[in-house]
């Protein structure tokens, strides 16, 4: 079960000039700074700062076969594509039963990614858009919790991945949140994990999740490069 964008996910997006983009950069870090919950700020942030890692992603996307595949083809992940009962119905420990268990588990659905606005180009839309609906298959290979702390390890993580600045933003200042001895165990147990599983595992929007529901999860992520935090 899966569908594409049925027409240009840009679009639909009223254009902004350069200058009200970085006024928009501005305002989106201030308010993500003073208040990280914001995901609607931070996903701002994300598409008016990050012209040149996105373009990157892109083309890493196009030196790999499934990646070119996927750009073609656009799948979309929510409710409407994906079927969570069927994925709650497979053996324990397939991708699919795992990505499944961790959307009960947290109370959480595919439907709340925000959709891009401000990247005009079409397929660099989907680019940022794929990233952002592939969090939770992130969550699912690496196990980490959906708290401060897993989210902050998640997006050094991601930073690795793709050096997008808002990445960068999240992981410098979302650690204000914490408690010391948080702070201590975030930066000397998951920092360094993150850092080196992002950047040596195998670029992660290259993979076809849709397709790999029946797949050991082990085994995936053996192919992938990625080691779970100790």
């Amino acid at each position: 079960k899966r569908t594409h964008y049925a027409s240009s996910i840009s679009s639909t997006n009223a254009q902004i000039s350069n200058f009200q983009k970085s006024i928009l950069a501005v305002s989106s870090a201030f308010t993500a700074f003073f208040d990280p919950g914001r995901g609607d700020m931070i996903a701002t942030l994300g598409e008016t700062t990050g012209s040149i890692f996105v373009n990157r992603m892109r083309d890493n996307m196009l030196r790999d076969k499934t990646g070119r595949r996927i750009l073609r083809e656009r799948p979309r992940i929510h409710s409407n594509t994906i079927d969570i009962p069927y994925l709650r119905s497979l053996q324990l420990g397939t991708f699919g039963k795992e990505y499944a268990n961790f959307l009960d588990g947290q109370k959480v659905t595919p439907d709340t990614r925000v959709k891009v606005q401000y990247i005009y180009d079409d397929e660099l839309a989907y680019v940022m858009q794929r990233y952002r609906e592939c969090h939770d298959f992130f969550h699912a290979l690496t196990k980490l919790p959906v708290n401060v702390e897993g989210e902050l390890a998640l997006k050094w993580f991601e930073l690795a991945q793709t050096g997008l600045p808002m990445t960068l933003l999240s992981s410098f200042f979302g650690p204000l949140m914490l408690s010391s001895k948080e702070q201590e165990r975030l930066f000397k147990k998951y920092v360094p994990w993150a850092l080196q599983c992002g950047s040596q595992c195998k670029f992660l929007l290259n993979v076809y999740y849709e397709e790999c529901w029946n797949k050991n999860i082990e085994e995936m992520r053996k192919e992938l490069g990625i080691y779970l935090v100790d």
